[in-house]
């Protein structure tokens, strides 16, 4: 097993996983990320922490340990409320259809499900008992149907955002200022307002209860508590996050998770991708128009910390890296890799270990392929490339072309009769239509060639 490092956000240090023994010979590591609340479509910025904590499992596993990766679903939100009022239809039905809609979309990445994926709905009743806890323990008070979280009552809340109390801001506006004992207290449980079409019973009378606490319940109903790693966006450590480890703390008198990994921000003009500032490109229209390879290679280009910037040109490469790699692989024979190549496979999963660093693991990955396709050695194998590509989500790029269909076929033949006329405008348009049909057109001394996209 490799000695694996990780970023741990609460301390600013890199931090070694020891995961739990949960079996007599066997460690154990748990996963939770924050998955999206179902308003409406995930973009390519809520794609990002789906996929860097989907391969961190397959990596973790590759070295040997088992991985229970936890992926919620926030279906009960202001913001579903309100996204289903303007649209007049009930909120339970468009969180449903945005949930169904979000599996489908990350189901197009072709990465598998996560081991669990609970919906806030369906834990009504651990949210509730946790809440409870909170009162008992005087860490939490009902005042007129709500029920706010004593942060003063933490003496280690700030440490995970580093924030000093006095500059915090819960990001509530005025709902229910009038109601806490504190305006840093935030909220647990939200009565029932008229216009809201959906409410719960609980011991506090009608109502729903607040984003944070949710998360929690969700998180400890499927991992216990102090599990190995918990994760999500960098926009998420305060309130949210913050918010979930004072809350753990208050209840169970011990941290909820280990190591906090937040990753950084997919960018737009400069700007955080959200749907708030209208520049979202949606995860869906992403992977049509450039290929679910492409968009994965995309997401591991830039280290998983760093903000990442989003334009067509930054697709346009990973899709040309994609081409390249796929190129390579074709040359290679199937089988053993040779062993002088061991230790630039080495070095990839040396890369991953040094906090899940994913470009300088391409860079060796691009270095294996280079000496592996060297003319002037003799054996070749695509073993080791099939482990490397593995674990990034890209084992497709091995797969043997599929047979090309006729009408693809008929066109690239039109296609090339255009060049031959040196009629480009059609031979460019021919092209797109190929494109259109998943299938990318190379021109060569002996003719074309036609690869799936």
């Amino acid at each position: 097993m490799r000695r694996i490092l990780l970023h741990d956000t609460r301390s600013g240090e890199p931090v070694r996983l020891q995961p739990a023994r949960s079996q007599p010979d066997e460690l154990h590591v748990g996963i939770y990320a924050c998955g999206p609340t179902v308003y409406s479509r995930i973009h390519i910025g809520n794609a990002r922490p789906f996929v860097i904590f989907s391969l961190l499992k397959r990596f973790i596993e590759h070295d040997a340990r088992p991985v229970t990766l936890v992926i919620n679903i926030t279906d009960v939100n202001d913001k579903i409320y309100d996204a289903a009022r303007a649209q007049s239809r009930p909120s339970a039905e468009l969180a449903a259809e945005m949930t169904d809609l979000y599996r489908a979309d990350t189901d197009a990445l072709g990465l598998g499900r996560p081991d669990h994926e609970p919906l806030a709905s369906q834990k009504m009743d651990a949210i509730v008992d946790y809440i409870a806890t909170l009162i008992d323990r005087d860490h939490a008070y009902e005042s007129d149907g709500d029920v706010f979280f004593r942060v003063r009552s933490d003496d280690d809340y700030g440490t995970l955002s580093n924030r000093r109390l006095d500059d915090m801001d819960q990001g509530e506006g005025v709902e229910g200022a009038e109601r806490k004992q504190d305006p840093l207290d935030f909220a647990l449980w939200k009565a029932h307002k008229p216009g809201e079409d959906t409410s719960w019973e609980s011991p506090w009378g009608p109502g729903r209860p607040g984003w944070h606490i949710e998360c929690s319940a969700m998180a400890e109903d499927a991992l216990g508590v102090g599990f190995d790693i918990h994760g999500g966006g960098a926009d998420l450590v305060f309130p949210h996050h913050e918010n979930e480890a004072a809350q753990t703390r208050a209840a169970r008198g011990e941290e909820l998770a280990r190591i906090w990994m937040h990753n950084g921000m997919i960018q737009s003009t400069g700007e955080k991708m959200a749907k708030s500032v209208g520049n979202i490109a949606p995860l869906h229209e992403v992977i049509d128009r450039y290929g679910r390879d492409a968009v994965i290679m995309y997401l591991v280009s830039g280290h998983y910390r760093q903000p990442l910037a989003f334009s067509e040109a930054a697709l346009e490469q990973a899709k040309a890296n994609v081409s390249r790699i796929r190129e390579a692989a074709r040359r290679l024979s199937p089988g053993d890799s040779p062993h002088g190549l061991d230790e630039l496979r080495d070095r990839f999963f040396d890369a991953l270990a040094h906090d899940f660093n994913t470009p300088e693991a391409l860079a060796h990955l691009n270095e294996w392929l280079r000496e592996a396709t060297h003319p002037m050695l003799t054996r070749k194998g695509d073993q080791h490339l099939r482990e490397m590509l593995g674990v990034l989500g890209l084992e497709s790029l091995l797969a043997v072309p599929s047979k090309v269909p006729t009408d693809v076929e008929k066109l690239a033949t039109q296609r090339e009769l255009a060049r031959a006329e040196r009629d480009f405008a059609a031979a460019d348009r021919l092209r797109d239509e190929i494109v259109a049909l998943g299938w990318e057109v190379r021109d060569g001394a002996a003719g074309f060639e036609l690869l799936p996209l």
